[in-house]
């Protein structure tokens, strides 16, 4: 077992032990989490409420509108998470965390200057790199400044501000958009349209916010573990490394570090992923979704397949544990219904049901916002009471969220009744947002305190590449497919089968997975 450390003179213990009380500056940080979520959803969902404005304005279709939300935002996300996950294993978290927070404030706010798809796309690219050092660190903390017993629970109030954030933005964009264009029927200020005005307004704030979370302390590493993990000596050494695996071509550098077989596998690899994408997109026409698709699942190929070499017991522990990939797995398929339902609710209810967007937004997004906050805050105090009744309690609550929540999306993509649809869109969201703190924490404790950045990192790449990524733009795809909004919303039910198949595997593997961490982790070479 690594010997306990002398904390370095910013990393200040804050957690007890896996019985003692947690302390009240735990709590205080953890609610400074909870505001950085809250904005970092709204800043991401905003572009939902807005959606027939950007439409109509740039000409753009529903596929496009898809991919804006789901795919330029969500693959970039994913990669970027990867090396900024493991430069929160090894960096100052909390610096982490704050300069990511400007990054994707900046970029929120430059979206508000977008003249057509090209331009947005890359602000929503933009976005995504910023977002992807959030919860990375703030899983990370999270773990150290709340014991084993309770981190369910804290990662599920951390989780809320994923609901709290779509929420408000829904509510905030409806109101802006209109009171802008009613305000400006002609002449606006700078020439914005009212969407525009709208990234302007909820970017700008989280440049101050960065401020206070500057101020946060920064725990001591796997303290609340009983692991304590000093500081490498290098920590963007790793960072840099994940750099180069990860993004696309810098991917051949890394491979050759494998010889030949390791450039081979790589370009093997590429032919297939690359000639996937190339259907896809002659199927649908749609080019960019294929194109941004296939250099994510070839990036995270190139990734995973040189993780083994460089980093043995962390490939084991994620990679190498079925476990942990039906857990992450199984819980994006919950992700691919949840986002495309909340990003599609918004323009159902304003061109079918044909609600004033500031109506859409305060009846989607005030009980949303309540819904995701229950749900997420109910399930994970039902995930932690059931974990300490069975090892895989956690699992039945990720399963709950995947069933329950799929009549009430049937119900929202079939009503015509808006009254109807906005309590499904409520009872929906309180569902399917109770899966997130079990999912989070049972991979969470599927590995070791040094690597849950990475870990968490690879979490996201199941919630982007296959719930934000996929979810929003195939409904979207088959709407404009079929010419009805309907349709693509329905589409998005095959995910329950999937991901039950998948829970159950899990269900299986979990258990025994848990059970030989160390012994696994020390027989991949990991000194503990």
């Amino acid at each position: 077992m690594t010997q306990p450390t002398a904390a370095a003179p910013d990393q200040i213990p804050v957690a007890e032990g896996a019985q003692g009380k947690v302390p009240a500056y735990s709590w205080y940080a953890l609610s400074i989490l909870v505001i950085i979520y809250v904005l970092n959803f709204v800043d991401r969902n905003i572009i939902s409420i807005l959606a027939e404005d950007i439409k109509a304005d740039l000409g753009l279709r529903d596929d496009q509108i898809g991919f804006l939300y789901g795919t330029a935002f969500g693959v970039f996300y994913a990669l970027f998470g990867i090396p900024l996950g493991k430069l929160a294993d090894n960096w100052h978290r909390v610096r982490l965390m704050t300069a990511g927070l400007a990054i994707w404030s900046a970029f929120t706010a430059l979206s508000g200057f977008a003249k057509n798809f090209t331009m947005l796309s890359v602000a929503r690219i933009g976005v995504g790199v910023g977002e992807a050092t959030a919860s990375p660190s703030a899983y990370s903390l999270i773990s150290d400044w709340f014991p084993k017993r309770m981190r369910a629970t804290a990662l599920a109030i951390y989780s809320s501000g994923l609901y709290i954030g779509g929420g408000v933005s829904l509510l905030i964009g409806g109101a802006i958009v209109e009171k802008w264009n009613a305000a400006f029927p002609t002449d606006a200020p700078l020439g914005l349209a009212g969407w525009q005005a709208a990234f302007i307004i909820v970017g700008l704030p989280g440049l101050l916010l960065a401020l206070l979370v500057f101020t946060l302390r920064e725990p001591v590493r796997g303290q609340s573990d009983g692991i304590i993990t000093p500081p490498p000596k290098d920590p963007f050494r790793g960072f840099f490394q994940e750099l180069i695996a990860v993004i696309p071509p810098f991917t051949l550098i890394g491979a050759a570090r494998g010889g030949a077989r390791g450039i081979a596998v790589n370009l093997a690899g590429a032919l297939v992923i690359g000639g996937i994408a190339y259907l896809m997109a002659d199927f649908t026409g749609n080019a960019q979704q294929w194109g941004a698709v296939g250099i994510g699942y070839y990036a995270i190929f190139s990734w995973a397949s040189t993780l083994k070499r460089r980093d043995e017991p962390t490939f084991t522990l994620i990679w190498g544990t079925p476990a942990f990939l039906t857990t992450i797995l199984g819980y994006g398929m919950v992700a691919f219904m949840s986002y495309a339902a909340s990003f599609w609710a918004a323009p159902y209810a304003i061109r079918i049901l044909e609600e004033a967007p500031s109506t859409a937004g305060w009846w989607i997004g005030g009980p949303g916002a309540l819904g995701g906050f229950l749900g997420v805050i109910m399930g994970g105090r039902a995930a932690d009471w059931l974990r300490e009744r069975m090892p895989t309690g956690r699992l039945f609550v990720v399963a709950f969220g995947l069933t329950a929540a799929a009549p009430f999306l049937y119900i929202m993509f079939t009503t015509l009744d808006p009254t109807i649809f906005y309590i499904a869109a409520f009872l929906q969201s309180l569902c399917g947002s109770s899966a997130l703190g079990a999912a989070a924490a049972t991979s969470q404790d599927l590995v070791l305190p040094r690597m849950r950045g990475t870990a968490t990192a690879t979490f996201f790449l199941a919630t982007t590449l296959v719930g934000l990524a996929l979810g929003p733009y195939m409904a979207g795809q088959v709407s404009t497919m079929t010419g009805s909004l309907s349709t693509g919303g329905l589409s998005l039910l095959i995910a329950v089968p999937i991901g039950l198949v998948l829970l159950f595997i899990a269900y299986r593997t979990v258990p025994t997975a848990e059970r030989t961490l160390l012994d696994r982790a020390r027989a991949a070479g990991e000194e503990i």
